[in-house]
């Protein structure tokens, strides 16, 4: 028997040498979570996926070149550029903007604590143990300030009055993020200590309905992880009385009656999701739909191409020039990932993966060194979008290390890479694991009867159409693998062994595949990928104090209400495709760029597609692109003004011809939404 066991024991070392896994804290974390979610009766409605540890998936190919640029650049270096990320959570005072010099409180903490939650879990994810010595100290000092006296996060302030103070709260919530990642990176007991001793007496705000200014009501969102950590009844029936309470309920009501607030686009995409996440300790539906309710009318009024709601600060309605604040990159991402947890439903899972290959990249270098705080579906130098936004004002396109002196954006922008790569597999309560979202990966976790697992994501998913997963378990075990059918996709094939399988139990665009897996089982994936031509209309401005007699009341186009511009968008598969202009650097345009065209294709199957190889490492340059499209399209005397960025109505163009579109996340200068041509 002793021998048994030690050639067990080696078999489980053996197969996970190349990371040096082995069952240890992260799987005990995750193992508790899953089991508490599947035992608990308190959680009335079990979440379908369980997120895994960050660290359980290591990104490979093309995802690990992009996050190394990330750690390289941005979110490695953050701190040593600016006091606010240098000095923020130390409990000291300093000078930033928006800070209380002799606290250290005020946007400082808000700002610093998206970037903490991002860097702890990229630092994990990579391994990298310079980041994981810098975020980790940072990340200490709070808990340790709470573990010895300290009421809050916020641990140096004898009082609470900070719950009253918007931005104070609202980053206590941010904070309380990065400290669940950190937990569930390291196993260590004294994080969740922490946790649990702020979030058992912590009287969290009510969701209020207007999406203005930001809202401590986000606590929910740590609140719940911290109670399928601990199970600690406090903290749940905090979350309870938040879901009971008579403002929650009126504004949950009156989202499933249609009625909606034009707000700040980033406490909308952070609030929305709070009633879906106290659905699963409630088990009322009324919370839920009113989170979808709320997401729905985003998409109808608001949404652009890359499936995130136009954010000039407030929502903007359609068009080709309204902005998103970078903010909203890793918002909307992280809404849509806990709808998918909660749902299991696999549309939320393509939603991800649209705002993360399109708009996730282009708001940023190509070397993750400098980023912009706004990005717009068509930009061309000072053309498009030419009418200063009203927030944060001057320099808001411009590309530089910490993207403006808002620094919110900067900050936010490290949770994109992180929060994509960390729930590309997920687990499920019935001991299985689920592979939510694609890209080249490995993830080492466990399944079945607590059986480690390696399991190898083989693509250059999404600029290929397949995807080969190795499926590694330490020995011969049995538990189910789902996998994410994307719904854009009509003909998905599967094979296991080489052998094809009837996708016949498709539920909720996921496939189970629950058999007795071996070592070296193989999956096979084909996501034949189609041409997509899509019509609008660009929609006007909301009539909203914001644009009518707020921060942006002097600018010319929200003022427009005769705005119902035709426009043609082009994808394939996830990927959103654009007219590229060549640039020289994020802020400089080749001066040799044509851009003056209207598209004349209006079906998918005129549209040629071409692939080239993967570049060796991928930076995402306009020449590396390895899939291109062709589509046909007629020059015009095109010059388009900041009320006018679209022509009124289709154009007449000079003749046809053929014009290349790259992926959108490898511009900088791009149409993406295009005028359209008479046939």
């Amino acid at each position: 028997m002793k021998n048994y066991l030690l050639s067990v024991f080696l078999l489980v070392v053996i197969f996970a040498c190349d990371r040096g896994y082995a069952p240890g804290k992260r799987d005990a974390v995750f193992l508790n979570r899953r089991d508490f979610i599947a035992a608990d009766t308190s959680i009335i409605v079990k979440p379908v996926f369980i997120p895994l540890p960050a660290g359980a998936v290591y990104p490979q190919g093309w995802v690990k070149d992009w996050a190394e640029s990330a750690a390289d650049g941005i979110t490695g270096h953050l701190d040593e550029w600016t006091a606010t990320y240098g000095m923020a959570w130390k409990g000291i005072g300093f000078a930033a903007t928006g800070t209380d010099s002799a606290t250290g409180t005020g946007w400082a903490l808000e700002q610093s604590s998206y970037w903490l939650d991002g860097a702890v879990r990229l630092a994990y994810i990579l391994n990298d143990g310079a980041l994981i010595d810098k975020v980790s100290a940072r990340l200490d000092t709070v808990v340790n300030g709470v573990l010895n006296g300290g009421k809050s996060f916020v641990y140096w302030k004898d009082d609470m009055d900070f719950k009253n103070d918007h931005f104070d709260n609202w980053a206590h919530s941010h904070m309380g993020r990065a400290l669940v990642a950190y937990y569930e990176a390291t196993g260590e007991e004294r994080i969740l200590e922490a946790l649990t001793k702020v979030y058992g007496q912590f009287d969290v705000l009510p969701v209020p309905f207007q999406t203005y200014g930001v809202s401590g009501c986000t606590n929910i969102d740590p609140m719940l992880s911290v109670y399928e950590l601990s199970g600690d009844g406090k903290v749940l029936e905090s979350i309870r009385g938040i879901a009971r309470d008579s403002l929650t309920v009126n504004t949950v009501n009156r989202w499933n009656h249609e009625d909606f607030y034009s707000g700040h686009g980033v406490v909308t995409y952070e609030n929305i999701r709070i009633p879906a996440m106290m659905y699963s300790v409630t088990g009322r539906h009324e919370l839920l739909s009113a989170s979808k309710n709320y997401i729905q009318w985003l998409d109808e009024n608001h949404l652009l191409p890359y499936d995130i709601a136009s954010s000039e600060e407030f929502v903007a309605g359609k068009g080709s020039t309204r902005n998103t604040e970078t903010c909203n990159v890793a918002c909307s991402g992280w809404t849509y990932q806990q709808l998918l947890e909660i749902t299991g439903e696999g549309a939320w899972g393509d939603r991800i993966e649209k705002v993360f290959f399109n708009a996730g990249p282009a708001p940023v270098s190509r070397d993750f060194k400098t980023m912009s705080y706004y990005q717009s579906p068509n930009r061309i130098d000072t053309v498009m979008p030419s009418e200063i936004p009203g927030h944060p004002g001057e320099g808001a396109y411009n590309y530089k290390n910490t993207g403006h002196e808002v620094l919110c954006c900067v900050g936010n922008l490290n949770r994109v890479i992180p929060n994509y790569v960390m729930h590309m597999w997920m687990g499920t309560a019935d001991n299985g694991l689920a592979a939510a979202l694609y890209g080249p990966s490995v993830v080492n976790a466990v399944a079945g009867k607590n059986i480690p697992v390696k399991i190898t994501s083989e693509t250059n998913y999404p600029f290929g159409e397949t995807v080969a997963i190795t499926v590694e378990p330490a020995k011969r075990s049995a538990f189910p693998i789902y996998l994410r059918i994307p719904s854009w996709c009509c003909n998905p094939s599967i094979k296991v062994n080489d052998e094809p399988v009837i996708i016949d139990n498709n539920i909720n665009g996921f496939f189970k595949i629950n058999r007795m897996w071996e070592r070296d089982d193989r999956i096979a994936l084909s996501f034949p990928m189609q041409v997509e031509i899509t019509d609008g209309k660009e929609t006007p401005y909301p009539s909203i104090g914001y644009y009518v007699h707020g921060t942006s009341a002097k600018r010319v186009l929200p003022k427009e209400k005769n705005i119902n511009s035709p426009y043609r968008t082009v994808s394939y598969g996830p990927l959103l495709f654009a007219l590229a202009i060549k640039d020289i650097s994020p802020n400089e345009q080749s001066p040799d760029g044509k851009w003056n065209y209207a598209l004349l294709s209006d079906n998918g199957n005129e549209v040629e597609v071409e692939r080239s190889p993967m570049p060796d490492v991928w930076r995402w340059q306009i020449d590396d692109a390895p899939v291109r499209l062709k589509v046909k399209a007629g020059e015009f005397d095109w010059h388009p003004t900041h009320v006018l960025p679209l022509p009124a109505a289709e154009v007449e163009t000079g003749g046809d011809e053929y014009i290349t579109l790259v992926p959108y996340g490898c511009t900088k200068f791009r149409i993406s939404m295009f005028p359209v041509a008479k046939k």
